[in-house]
This record gives C-alpha cells, sequence and structure tokens, in this order.
C-alpha cells in the first residue's frame, strides 16, 4: 500500500480547465499559474497527449500543469472526453478535470459588460441566450468527469482566490511576497511600486566625507542615518502603518507588494532604510521578503571614480 502511495506522489499533475464561455476560466488560470502551475491556454484537446509526453521527460517546471481548453465546435466537445478517458486509462499521470460555470443571467451580463461575442454566436446569427443554452447542453458529458465543479455566479474574484488557493495549494505554499527596494529620484521613481516613500527630509550622509563613497549597506552609513530622532520618529511610524496595511493588502488577493523607499540619489539614506525594513519585515511575517538596492551601485561608483 505505501509503495502505491509513494507511486502516486511521484507523478506529475495535469488539470484540465473547462465549462462555459464567460464563467471565468482565464481567472482560474491565472490563480493557478499563482499557485506555482504551468499554464496554458486555449490548447486543443487532440494535443493533449503530446502535452503529457512532455511533462514525462521530467522537466521540473512540468510537474503541475494546468490546461484551459475553449471549446469552440462539436468536435472539442467530443474530442475532450476521449482524450480525458484515454489519459486517465494510461495512468501516466494524475489528470483531473475543473469545470467553471455561471447562471445564465450572470453570463448574459458579462456578455453585455465586456462587449465580447459568444464562441457559438456563430457571427450574430443565433441570440446570445440560443448560445448559451446549447453550450450548456453540450457540456453536460464534460461536466459529468469533473473532479471540481465551480459556480462563480455570485463569486467576487478575490472569493474565486480564495478558493482556488484552498483546492490547490496542497503544500500550503505561501504565495504572498514583499519587495523592498531602495531607489534615487534622480535616477526615476520605481515604477512597479505600490508604494513609495520619499526619506529626502533626513539628514544626509553625502556632505559627510568619509560617508559619500560609502552605501546605507555598510555600518558606518547605516548607523549615521538611524542615529537621527527625525528617522527613529519616521520609521515607527513607517513600520506601525506597513503592518497594519500588508494584511489588507493579502486580503484582497494581491500576491506580491512592492515597497519603495527613495532618496536624492538611491545610495545612503533610502538603502539604510530598505535594509531595516526588509529584516524587520522578514522577522514579522512569514511572507517572502526580497530587497533589492537599485542604484546604490551607480551613486557609489560614480563617487569612487572621482576619488
Amino acid at each position: 500500500m505505501q509503495h502505491e502511495e509513494n507511486e502516486i506522489v511521484s507523478k506529475s499533475e495535469l488539470l484540465v480547465v473547462t465549462g462555459m464561455s464567460g464563467a471565468g476560466k482565464s481567472l482560474v488560470l491565472q490563480n493557478l499559474e499563482d499557485l506555482g502551475y504551468f499554464c496554458v491556454d486555449n490548447l486543443p484537446p487532440i494535443l493533449l497527449p503530446k502535452f503529457v509526453e512532455l511533462m514525462e521527460q521530467g522537466n521540473p517546471s512540468l510537474r503541475k500543469v494546468a490546461i484551459a481548453i475553449d471549446l469552440r465546435g462539436q468536435e472539442f466537445f467530443k474530442s475532450l472526453v476521449k482524450e480525458v478517458d484515454l489519459l486517465r486509462s494510461q495512468n501516466r499521470v494524475i489528470v483531473d478535470v475543473m469545470f467553471v460555470e455561471a447562471s445564465e443571467a450572470k453570463l448574459i451580463s458579462r456578455y453585455k459588460e465586456t462587449r465580447r461575442a459568444h464562441p457559438l454566436n456563430d457571427n450574430g446569427q443565433r441570440s446570445l441566450i440560443d448560445a448559451i443554452e446549447e453550450e450548456r447542453n453540450s457540456l453536460t458529458e464534460i461536466r459529468s468527469i469533473a473532479n471540481y465543479v465551480i459556480d462563480t455566479t455570485v463569486l467576487k474574484p478575490k472569493e474565486l482566490r480564495a478558493q482556488i488557493k484552498h483546492l490547490f495549494n496542497r503544500n500550503d505554499i505561501e504565495t504572498f511576497s514583499i519587495s523592498v527596494t531602495s531607489f534615487g529620484f534622480k535616477h526615476g521613481i520605481q515604477q512597479d511600486a505600490d508604494l513609495v516613500f520619499d526619506v529626502r527630509f533626513l539628514p544626509n550622509p553625502f556632505y559627510v566625507e568619509a560617508l559619500r563613497p560609502l552605501t546605507g549597506v555598510d555600518d558606518e552609513v547605516y548607523q549615521y542615518v538611524m542615529k537621527w530622532q527625525e528617522t527613529a520618529i519616521f520609521y515607527d511610524k513607517l513600520l506601525d502603518l506597513l503592518k497594519f496595511m500588508i494584511p489588507g493588502y493579502k486580503k484582497e488577493g494581491k500576491t506580491q507588494l512592492v515597497i519603495a523607499i527613495g532618496c536624492t540619489g538611491g545610495q545612503h539614506r533610502s538603502v539604510a532604510l530598505a535594509k531595516r525594513l526588509a529584516e524587520d519585515l522578514n522577522e514579522s511575517y512569514d511572507y517572502n521578503v526580497y530587497v533589492h538596492h537599485r542604484d546604490a551601485h551607480i551613486e557609489s561608483g560614480v563617487e569612487n571614480e572621482k576619488s
């Protein structure tokens, strides 16, 4: 029995995501990608065996694969069931099927909001209601073989994300990360930042000749920046604010929070504060916390050339 359990664990996992058009398959795929799945959109069912062959070659990135299949014809409806049954009988990989659906009223509402045409609309020759009804009838057999059925009628995006995480984050991997970066305003603001804090009001080590060629990573500069009362007051307020905000960002479904701290050149003050903030956040949370000093090497390199 133990040998069989080990065999199952060692197999790659293939999740086929299908269902009603407009029900949210693309959003499901995005959430699975955040959980570490290798995701493919709109793969014809006939290519599923070829993809399984790739999974069997041992590529670590293909251990967990999610494939969304948008069914646009009767031949797709029939071939998907056939291919899934075949793969399951071969027992080469673990094959699961997720069926995503929503009520007729909700699907109509979504199509009206996006102004997109239904795949079975026949270039406007068929009403939206008829197209939805035909698709639902055609998908009856596929729905019957699904391991997971998710109704998105009343689900908000963050609720759908939570449901996907509950079902497929089996190893309880923490998917939320915090990136703390320092930068210099003279080199341009950090474009991907969610939060930007300007510390140019703090005493500047640049005007201390011995500290000028160093960066905020060096202990001499770090201690200089941290010794001022202005720094202590600002940092306590900043850390308190972030500890209040971070759980809210995570609750809303963000997978990464980028905190940028800027000073004039991005060499001294911002580097010291980013270094300390990353260390404190890493101690306070179980999230992955990364620190990056975007411009420190630029300014220190220029100063070293001058000296």
